[in-house]
């Protein structure tokens, strides 16, 4: 630890810092910042930093308050574009409770108790998320609309969009986050950009770093980001999905049996499986809004029914081609469900938890479906037993409150708060007029 404080203390010198940001996130996954002088460095290092929890959403009562933040070294980075207002760098925290222990309500902290799970028997999960969002023109609000009329991977000129994205790219790299592609996405004036295959928490940190940076290269210019699934009525909303993979003890790709039709070991099969099986449970807590449902229907890429294939983009899980010189390491499994609008840390808790429920418990998943299920008819469906994912944030929440497994995961505290909150994001909607209805039936 003592070098990399020093080798911190260079980089302070050298970069003339004045600042450091202690992020963290709340529970529902909206970034946090406590700011302090760049001073204060080693004694935030070396004894954490206090403040108020009970300002903070779901995490703690009025008069239990005190809440500590133990800044993870490994994680200080300079912030590029801090350079014309006070040259700041950021280091991500893990909460505490006044008596120095884990803070439960940590959803950081929660995912790292899930990789400790899976290490327990043998394995590292690694994630590698595909984040799509849309950019929309400042100048035509109230309207949300598109900033172009592009499609799929169309070539695009030096624009507005391409210099922020490009930008934003820039700027991660410098902070040590690795992006492996950045595209237009179907929909008009819709994006993604993919973060490099990694650990599972250091992903979460880089998910939380990734949509602050393209905020605030979108900052200042006449586009807006939003990460929200379904924004604009007609089109394709934005997804995030992930890929995931087990490496063992010896680092090697877990998941691959080059004799296999799909390249899948055994453990692959059982992680697979279990996904499936708590995949309604799942939804709560991936697409974790009213408006994630909107984007969770027949007709726009987004998956709806529980199965699994390879061709099939239809389907919740999705078993990507690998050319050949790259099966051993490359045999990954792609989850089509998650949106950008969950909160990384619980996103991929619920996930490791869920494939490891398969794997302890040796599941076998159903056959691969490699047809368009969207073209099946009701007894298809049937017969061959494939459900549906929730309709709504209210059936998700229903089947989360059922899953033992996935309320285990995360602990009573988020548990509890997490179902409060959703339900009474329900009721709230539930109450609304929207202009449809008044289109409708005024």
């Amino acid at each position: 630890m003592e070098a990399k404080i020093e080798k911190i203390r260079e980089t302070i010198k050298k970069q003339d810092l004045k600042f450091l940001y202690l992020l963290f996130t709340d529970i529902a996954g909206v970034s946090k910042k406590v700011t302090i002088k760049i001073d204060e460095f080693e004694n935030a290092i070396r004894h954490g930093i206090w403040f108020d929890g009970s300002s903070i959403e779901g995490f703690t009562r009025i008069f239990e308050s005190d809440m500590l933040l133990i800044p993870d070294i490994d994680t200080f980075s300079v912030l590029p574009w801090s350079f014309d207002s006070g040259n700041a760098a950021q280091i991500i925290c893990d909460i505490y409770t006044p008596d120095e222990q884990p803070f439960p309500g940590d959803p950081r902290g929660v995912l790292k108790k899930a990789m400790q799970k899976a290490k327990d028997l043998g394995f590292h999960y690694l994630v590698g998320p595909e984040i799509e969002f849309f950019l929309l023109d400042r100048t035509q609000e109230p309207d949300l609309v598109p900033h172009d009329n592009k499609g799929y991977f169309d070539l695009a000129i030096q624009s507005r969009a391409v210099k922020i994205c490009q930008s934003t790219i820039s700027s991660l790299k410098a902070m040590h986050i690795t992006c492996e592609s950045y595209h237009h996405e179907v929909s008009a004036g819709q994006h993604e950009i993919d973060l490099h295959y990694d650990d599972a928490v250091k992903i979460a940190d880089s998910v939380i770093t990734f949509k602050h940076a393209l905020k605030t290269h979108a900052s200042g210019t006449d586009l807006r980001v939003t990460f929200m699934p379904k924004p604009i009525f007609g089109i394709n909303g934005s997804g995030m999905h992930v890929h995931q993979s087990f490496s063992d003890a010896a680092g090697k790709n877990a998941f691959h049996n080059e004799t296999d039709a799909y390249g899948l070991s055994d453990v692959a099969y059982q992680f697979l499986a279990g996904q499936l099986k708590h995949a309604q449970a799942l939804a709560a807590i991936v697409d974790p809004t009213v408006n994630s449902y909107k984007r969770l229907v027949p007709g726009f890429e987004a998956p709806v029914y529980i199965c699994w294939g390879r061709v099939n983009r239809s389907a919740l899980i999705r078993v990507p081609k690998v050319t050949k010189s790259r099966r051993a390491v490359g045999t990954r499994l792609e989850l089509r469900c998650p949106d950008p609008s969950a909160n990384p840390y619980l996103a991929f808790t619920a996930m490791l938890s869920a494939g490891l429920d398969g794997v302890r418990n040796k599941m076998k998943p159903p056959k691969a479906v490699e047809e368009n299920v969207y073209d099946f008819d009701d007894k298809k469906l049937s017969e061959l037993n494939i459900s549906t994912l929730p309709t709504n944030l209210h059936e998700a929440v229903k089947a989360l409150e059922d899953s033992s497994v996935l309320t285990g995961a995360l602990g009573s505290h988020i548990t509890e708060y997490f179902v409060r909150a959703k339900t009474e994001e329900w009721a709230q909607f539930l109450m609304q007029v929207t202009q449809w209805e008044r289109e409708r039936y005024l």
